[in-house]
Order: C-alpha cells, then structure tokens, then sequence
C-alpha cells in the first residue's frame, strides 16, 4: 500500500539547521510532484515547498525562501527538506505529500514534529 514516512525532527535552537527525509513506497514515486505541508500548533495546513517529479524545479513559500531547500532521490524514492536558519515560527508537524501546492486527493504521511525553541 501507499506509504509516506517522515523522519529527522526534532527540539533545536533558533538558527540551527534540521533535514527532514520522507521515504514513499507503494506507487510511482517518481512520477509525482511533491511538497512539504506544515502545520503549526492551533493553526491551519501551510504549504512549505514543492519540487516536480524530475526534481528539475522547486517552489518555496515565502515564509521559508531562502533558508529551506527542497530536493529528491528518485533512485531511492526519498524527499528530503534541508531546514536552516530555523525560527520558532517554524515550529510545526512537517507532513510530506504528493502534489503541487494544490493537489488533488494527494498521499500524505504522518508528520514529524520540529520545535524551535531556546
């Protein structure tokens, strides 16, 4: 079956870094485009960063441009989402998916906490 498993949060301090790998198994990882979706405590879904199924372009919000890059190993079915600078705005469940930042009835997995606190 479909499955999409993050790994690698944690608790850091503001400015230190954080990579977040999701490993997708059970469908065609390689033909999908993919993002990273976040949501931060009492608060909605925010779509983080999209990468197309080639890895040949990637999208960020503006909230994390600059500080995130997103990228995949289609030969290991892996997203990876390297996280510098980190605030503790960015204190959320960081959730990988398929799709572009609209995605219709994508695959989700189950989060990974990141905290961002002194």
């Amino acid at each position: 079956q479909v499955q999409l498993v993050e790994s690698g949060g944690g608790l850091v301090q503001p400015g230190e870094s954080l990579r977040l790998s999701c490993a997708a198994s059970g469908f065609a990882f390689s033909g999908y485009a993919m993002s990273w979706v976040r949501r931060a405590p009492g608060k909605g879904f925010e779509w983080v960063s999209g990468i197309t199924d080639s890895g040949g372009r990637t999208t960020y919000a503006d909230s994390v441009k600059g500080r995130f890059t997103i990228s995949r190993d289609n030969a290991k079915n892996l997203l990876y989402l390297q996280m510098n600078s980190l605030k503790p705005g960015d204190t959320a469940v960081y959730y990988c998916r398929t799709g572009q930042r609209i995605a219709a009835d994508p695959f989700w997995g189950q989060g990974t906490q990141v905290t961002v606190s002194s």
